[in-house]
């Protein structure tokens, strides 16, 4: 008996101190809530107007002779996978290697240490992603797409639905499509479309990757967030369990021990 409550005891305390670890872990996460959305609100607006912008140009059938808006038949992919720096938020990183798994002859380029260690490529940390970072990327990938290193290009991050849904979801960057013509009135291109848009693409790549990664980044704060809150609820309620069985064996000990000095008194 006395050897059951030693170990309810320190199964309590090893609870407790995974609740403690969870709330730690939970505050950190709300901490950064505010400032990632407020990031991810300005990169998707940074993206709607680069996508708007090249939109524009590819409705003109002379662009259609950019090396961006070729398609090749051999079909090979490149995918920049966005996943998180660290685990402990429930199933965001899972979720994004599963999508990732459906493109299994494509080549990876990983963003957050857990994809760039599962992919052996250069370590970009997701968390304080910069715009200087997600150029140096774009202009590899764009000359690699110029070169034919590669026939299509696309990116796999999660997209933020709400604290309690994050979605993993998959981008086509590359070759860009033909747009239905869009007004243009009063614009003037100079010196023409076509060569905008070569020199354009690069800023196209860079903004959307740049506003995939803090989207992606928000999705898993919120993610990691949800699931300390439900591992902390867990904790509390084995704690509650444990200590419960703990009164009792203690009770049934204590009720032992007076049985016995009561019965050593009678004989």
């Amino acid at each position: 008996m006395a050897q059951d409550i030693k170990s309810l005891r320190t199964r309590i305390k090893s609870v407790n101190s995974t609740l403690h670890l969870t709330k730690a872990m939970g505050l950190v996460a709300s901490s950064k809530i505010r400032r990632a959305t407020e990031a991810m609100t300005k990169g998707r607006q940074y993206e709607a107007a680069v996508r708007d912008a090249i939109s524009l140009l590819t409705s003109n059938k002379e662009c259609e002779k950019s090396p961006y808006m070729q398609k090749r038949e051999r079909g090979k992919t490149r995918i920049v996978v966005i996943a998180g720096d660290r685990g402990l938020a429930g199933g965001y990183n899972a979720n994004v290697f599963r999508l990732a798994k459906q493109y299994p002859d494509a080549e990876f380029i990983g963003i957050g240490k857990r994809a760039c260690d599962r992919y052996g490529t250069k370590l970009y940390r997701a968390e304080g992603f910069t715009h200087a970072q997600a150029m140096e990327i774009a202009k590899v990938l764009c000359e690699d797409f110029r070169n034919g290193e590669y026939d299509r290009l696309a990116f796999i991050g999660t997209k933020y639905v709400s604290m309690m849904t994050q979605e993993a979801e998959i981008k086509w960057i590359l070759p860009l499509e033909r747009t239905e013509a869009s007004s243009k009135a009063g614009m003037i291109f100079e010196p023409d479309e076509l060569t905008i848009l070569n020199a354009a693409i690069v800023e196209y790549v860079t903004g959307i990757l740049a506003a995939t990664v803090r989207e992606s980044f928000t999705s898993e704060v919120a993610a990691r967030r949800t699931a300390m809150d439900s591992a902390g609820k867990n904790a509390q309620e084995m704690i509650d369990s444990l200590s419960l069985e703990y009164n009792r064996a203690r009770q049934s000990a204590i009720t032992q021990e007076i049985t016995e000095i009561v019965a050593g008194s009678g004989q």
